[in-house]
């Protein structure tokens, strides 16, 4: 590690190399999986990396590298944990709706049926289509009022058809 912290990079891919295998062995209790335990290894990798600066050369490196490791194994469990705790066990899966269904619950198609075919055209360029005005009324073949007229009163007319 002294090498490493004068920069020697070789030395720091060596010790890293020599450190992924002993921090998996020591974190396997803390990730359920293999995926989990490679995220925590790299973590904690991470970490170490980020506080290299305080490791004292006329110290063990092993007890260093761990009492990095256990806190930073600890929060991701924690985190972990605290997801698990959000997600809600579901005992049947809700039904799949039917075409039939979906209609009831978005009566928006049949809203749109009832307008003129002018509003109808006017309310899909510009609220579904995303389009311009300007483009909207090209596409129409209309001026861009006549255009902002017909969406206006599409959208008086499916509010209060979806009230009723």
């Amino acid at each position: 590690m002294q090498q490493a912290q004068a920069g020697d990079r070789d030395a720091y891919r060596a010790l890293l190399d020599d450190l992924a295998p002993i921090l998996a062995r020591f974190l396997r209790r803390w990730a359920p999986n293999t995926d989990d335990l490679d995220d925590l290894c790299q973590e904690t990798l991470m970490t170490l990396h980020r506080a290299r600066h305080t490791y004292d050369p006329t110290r063990p490196l092993d007890p260093w590298v761990f009492a990095i490791a256990r806190p930073v194994a600890r929060d991701n469990l924690r985190r972990r944990l605290t997801h698990l705790s959000r997600e809600l066990p579901v005992e049947t899966l809700p039904e799949v709706a039917s075409a039939e269904d979906a209609r009831d619950e978005h009566p928006l198609e049949d809203v749109l049926a009832r307008l003129s075919p002018q509003q109808r055209q006017a309310f899909e360029c510009l609220r579904i289509q995303g389009l311009s005005v300007e483009e909207s009324a090209r596409r129409e073949g209309t001026s861009t009022g006549a255009l902002k007229v017909r969406a206006h009163r599409a959208s008086v007319a499916i509010k209060e058809m979806l009230k009723g």
